[in-house]
């Protein structure tokens, strides 16, 4: 199944993460077949970048969100 999902980048104890496409047989920081966006919530005020058509495109083929990037759509209005 294809997932989007965040994958941790970033130093120790100050992490940032990218917004990925990718199957969900692959580690979290393994393998992912398209990046759509990053989320920074250690910077003042959260920042979070994601390209809308990208995720309409990947949910309309099928991708699932995981319950943390479905919610941060939420928050971003992507998503209904």
């Amino acid at each position: 199944m294809v997932k989007i999902r965040l994958r941790r980048m970033g130093a120790k104890k100050a992490p940032f993460y990218r917004i990925v496409v990718a199957d969900s047989r692959y580690s979290r920081d393994g393998r992912f077949i398209e990046e759509i966006g990053y989320y920074n919530p250690a910077a003042e005020p959260t920042v979070f970048k994601v390209d809308a058509e990208k995720v309409q495109k990947w949910m309309a083929t099928g991708a699932q969100p995981t319950d943390t990037v479905r919610a941060l759509l939420k928050k971003a209005n992507v998503i209904g």
